[in-house]
């Protein structure tokens, strides 16, 4: 049985051993990680295994365009390597945007494989105005919305919003620029 919780301060290292897992450490380097440094998810979730052992992680980040008009990134998504096949990726999803539709989020964007991630509603070619602060391929950046036509409200490059994690250390202009993997 896999239970869906809000992650707590004890999952962190199981998630970032998860994360490194799955992603290795060029995750560092893509452009949807510049727009995460530095902040606090709005939503944060662990799928945990019978025993407690985290198996799945899955966080949502407040994203703002040129006028501050807001949307949620989504990502990173893991599942424990163990566990894939058993449709815990597909619970942490379902939940997590069940949880951004409940607290009126207008829609949540991700860069990511269309077939996967259509199950849930993301569509392509939604995000034609909207672009990230480096490199990305356009192909993979989906969105879904919850309420008609927020994404078309969306213009120009996306930035990061929302609270600032303040036990993080402070991003310099280089870091936010240095971007070397697509998204």
């Amino acid at each position: 049985m896999i239970d869906i919780v809000d992650e707590a301060p004890v999952h962190v290292g199981a998630r970032e051993a998860l994360l490194d897992l799955s992603f290795g450490e060029e995750r560092f380097t893509k452009t949807s990680e510049r727009l995460r440094e530095g902040r606090l998810p709005v939503f944060a979730f662990a799928a945990l295994d019978e025993s407690g052992k985290l198996v799945g992680t899955v966080r949502l980040w407040s994203v703002a365009d040129r006028n501050g008009f807001q949307s949620l990134l989504l990502g990173p998504l893991a599942v424990d390597p163990a566990c894939r096949g058993s449709k815990v990726g597909d619970r942490l999803m379902r939940h997590a945007l069940n949880q951004a539709a409940l607290h009126g989020h207008g829609s949540v964007i991700l860069v990511g494989d269309l077939p996967y991630y259509a199950r849930f509603g993301f569509e392509a070619g939604l995000l034609d105005d909207v672009s990230l602060p480096g490199p990305v391929a356009y192909e993979r950046f989906l969105a879904v919305e919850f309420a008609p036509g927020h994404v078309a409200g969306l213009d120009g490059v996306l930035s990061a919003a929302g609270l600032m994690d303040l036990a993080a250390p402070a991003a310099t202009s280089e870091d936010l620029f240095a971007v070397s993997k697509l998204a």
